[in-house]
């Protein structure tokens, strides 16, 4: 990886991990400055979300700021210019789900343009 692509994983990263905070997914304007207008998500539960909805989650105390979400084996890769792709397993008070999410790089930065999470069954 160049340094280019290490620098827009990084960015990526560092998104995906403040949309995992208790304190950012507290604030609208936070987390709207991250996601994508075109976001779209669907969870593990298999429901579809879109950047809107998404909101009610992410506002009603999702993640517990005494027990934040543990995540492990995040890599990040860089399928074109301006997109990164991240994986990862977050354990949000013993649920596991292997997460994935595609970020791309816009006129104000990083957001996120899609998100997937599927219960971790071999985890």
């Amino acid at each position: 990886m160049d340094h280019e692509d290490a620098r827009a994983v990084r960015a990526a990263i560092d998104g995906e991990l403040r949309l995992l905070d208790p304190d950012v997914r507290a604030s609208e304007a936070l987390v709207t400055e991250l996601l994508d207008p075109a976001f779209t998500e669907i969870g593990a539960s298999g429901r579809l979300w879109d950047a809107t909805s998404i909101l009610t989650v992410t506002g009603s105390g999702s993640v517990d700021p005494e027990s934040p979400v543990e995540v492990s084996e995040m890599s990040g890769t860089v399928p074109a210019p301006g997109v990164v792709h991240l994986t990862y397993l977050a354990d949000n008070r013993g649920r596991r789900v292997r997460r994935s999410s595609l970020w791309r790089r816009t006129s104000t930065g990083w957001r996120m343009y899609f998100h997937q999470g599927t219960p971790a069954r071999d985890a």
